[in-house]
């Protein structure tokens, strides 16, 4: 039975991680760094920023495509929250 008063989904492909960004003066937000299993990758660029559904994970929100050591990786901001679709 689904429980529609739970707040929260939990997904095993979503992972909220800690993430440094830059802020420039235009109001770009530009994600530098993504921390996971307590180890920080550094995100090597990142190609687009739209709107988006995370479809894998669930939510929506900013994505980011970005390159983590050369492989495609989708960083999401969710309201003030950032997530990683993590690839099983």
């Amino acid at each position: 039975m689904i429980n529609f008063c739970e707040t929260e989904y939990n997904n095993p492909n979503k992972h909220y991680t800690n993430v440094k960004a830059l802020f420039d003066t235009e109001g770009n937000i530009i994600p530098l760094s993504i921390t996971y299993d307590d180890k920080e990758f550094e995100i090597d660029r990142v190609t687009d920023v739209r709107p988006a559904a995370s479809l894998k994970s669930g939510g929506a929100g900013i994505r980011y495509t970005c390159y983590i050591d050369g492989k495609k990786s989708y960083l999401f901001l969710e309201e003030s929250r950032w997530f990683a679709e993590l690839c099983r």
